[in-house]
This record gives structure tokens, C-alpha cells and sequence, in this order.
């Protein structure tokens, strides 16, 4: 089978696609013949050697996809070869087929498209688990969304609203300000804007907002926090933006505030039986047409360095697949 190896972390440019032998399912495991793969900004990090978790060489990226599961190994329950599954992981996905954990697979929906599948688990799973569990998001509440046009900022978007929450979202330019507005957005503000914060004090009648949902970091974040009222929870989601904030934490205590991490990777991992329950809700409300990822770009099987470049850059609103097979 073919499949994305990469000898050495960096440029994208430097991975080969190369023939290589399937590897059979071992115990507990289910093979995927892959049919999308999608390529967030988190995959480029990882594959540039950027992310905060290096993983062994020689990778293969792509940490999610859907496709139809082609085998399975011994102890495996619940799927059977035919299966539609969207598969989560470190990597594996740029290939005709991936091994996986079954644990780590889920059935698909009748009415979810390998497309979403692909962009899906990841971009509103991280979105459900912050809303929900990490910032308690109450119906009526506002939520202030930074790089609201990216993956996991539509997903919020979209999550918050299906929450209840009035939500504001912050984008660079006006293509990406009207894609927040496309996806639900209430109000819509200029990230670049001299007055963003004048912005949000009058959008909120001067209290400020409940939660932010921070997926950027870099000299944004100060703001945002400024800019929460009492009790406001300020959620830490990443650092697109390429830069760790520091924040003067006396702002906490005037607003008695709350900083809060977001690691979807982690819950995953230490919290599955949370997960499963999360994305049950998620392929409810996506079934009832409330969660939609907007889908961008899609890119041939031996493009995927072209993908990849296109993750990891600021570029138009809209998610990057790699399709592996027609």
C-alpha cells in the first residue's frame, strides 16, 4: 500500500510517499482502509516537529480520517469488516489503510460523509469537552471566540450556540469574519481592530464576557482576558498565533476569574468513557443539522505536502482534506 512516510520532522517537502508493506491488525486492533484524512493545524505542527509531543520516526501524519474497516484482530467486538469508521490518533492517516486500537474507532452516522467525518471527532470533540466540562457554559451566557474562522473556532461557535450562549467571534480579516457570521456568530469583531476592546464592552453593555474560548495566544490573549466579566473563564485551547502569553495574574483576582487548560489529547486518553459520551451528544446535535464543518480545500492523495503547507498557514476560512481514495 502506499502511504506519507516521513524520515525526519520538518518540511513537508522532505516526506516521500513510498510503497510499504500493510501492517495485519494485532489483538484489540482494527485495519482501516482510509478514504479522507483531515489535515488540521495540529497535524503540520506534529509533522514539523513543532507540537509539544514528538512522535517516534519514521511517521507517518495524519491523526484523523474515516474509511471502512478491512480487517480486524483477535478480542475485537463491535466492528466487523464494512464498517464506516472515523478513526483518532497521533498518526497513520496519510495511507491507504491504518492500524488502530478499535478503542480509538467509531461508528459513523448514516448520514455523516467520510468529508465531515474526517474534520469532525477532533475540531468539536476539543470544543464539546471545553464548553462543557472545562468552562461549564450556561445558556444565556456570551462566549468570545479568537480565530473564529479556524477549525476548532467554528466548531465553538457552532457547540456554543447549540449551548444556548450568545456568541462573538474575533477574526482577522472580513472573509474570516463573515465565515464566523456564516456558521452563527451573533457579532463579529476585527482582531486587528485598535478599539477590539471598547468593541466588547459595548456588545456586552459594559460587564464584559463569560467565557473565552482561546485557540491563538500571542498579544490577543491579554485582551481577552481583560476584557472577561466577574467570574469569567478564559479557556487555553493553543497557540496559533506562534507565541506563549504571559499574563499578569492580579487580573484573575480583580475579576475573580478563572484560567483554564484545554487538552483534548489528554482527555482522550485519560477520560474515554467522557469522550464517548461527548461525541455521542456531538453526532446527535450534527444530526440534527446544528454542527456542520465548513469544508475548504481538498487535496489529491500525492499533494499532501501542498496540505500540509496549507494547514499550517493563515489561509482562507474552510477545512484542508486529503483525499486517499476517489
Amino acid at each position: 500500500m502506499k502511504a506519507v512516510v516521513a524520515r525526519a520532522l520538518g518540511a513537508p517537502e522532505t516526506f516521500a510517499l513510498e510503497e510499504i508493506e500493510p501492517a495485519a491488525p494485532g489483538a484489540g486492533q482494527i485495519r482501516v482502509d482510509v478514504h479522507v484524512a483531515g489535515v488540521s493545524y495540529v497535524t503540520a505542527l506534529v509533522a514539523a516537529g513543532r507540537y509539544q509531543v514528538k512522535p517516534p520516526l519514521p511517521f507517518t501524519p495524519g491523526g484523523e480520517f474515516a474509511g471502512i474497516v478491512a480487517a480486524t484482530g483477535p478480542g475485537v467486538t463491535g466492528f466487523a469488516a464494512g464498517d464506516r469508521v472515523v478513526g483518532a490518533g497521533f498518526g497513520g492517516g496519510f495511507a491507504e489503510a491504518a492500524v488502530i486500537p478499535a478503542a480509538a474507532a467509531l461508528r459513523l452516522p448514516a448520514g455523516m460523509s467520510f468529508e465531515t467525518a474526517a474534520v469532525f471527532r477532533v475540531a468539536y470533540g476539543t470544543a464539546y469537552h471545553a464548553l462543557v466540562q472545562r468552562a461549564a457554559l450556561k445558556a444565556g451566557e456570551t462566549l468570545l471566540v479568537l480565530g473564529a474562522a479556524g477549525s476548532v473556532g467554528e466548531a465553538a461557535i457552532q457547540v456554543g450556540k447549540a449551548l444556548g450562549a450568545r456568541v462573538i467571534g474575533s477574526g482577522s480579516t472580513e472573509a474570516k469574519r463573515a465565515a464566523a457570521e456564516a456558521v452563527g456568530a451573533d457579532d463579529t469583531l476585527d482582531s486587528h481592530a485598535l478599539d477590539w476592546r471598547d468593541q466588547v464592552k459595548r456588545l456586552t453593555g459594559g460587564r464584559g464576557v463569560d467565557v473565552v474560548f482561546d485557540p491563538v495566544g500571542g498579544a490577543i490573549t491579554e485582551r481577552a482576558f481583560r476584557s472577561l466579566g466577574w467570574r469569567g473563564r478564559h479557556l487555553v485551547v493553543g497557540f496559533a498565533a506562534g507565541t506563549i502569553p504571559a499574563l499578569p495574574i492580579n487580573l484573575a483576582l480583580l475579576k475573580g476569574a478563572a484560567l483554564v487548560g484545554v487538552d483534548y489529547r489528554q482527555f482522550r486518553e485519560l477520560e474515554p468513557e467522557g469522550e464517548a459520551a461527548n461525541l455521542a451528544a456531538l453526532f446527535d446535535l450534527h444530526a440534527q443539522g446544528r454542527l456542520s464543518p465548513t469544508i475548504g480545500r481538498v487535496y489529491r492523495f500525492e499533494d499532501f505536502a501542498a496540505a500540509l503547507r496549507a494547514a499550517s498557514e493563515n489561509g482562507p476560512p474552510g477545512r484542508v482534506l486529503l483525499r486517499i481514495r476517489p
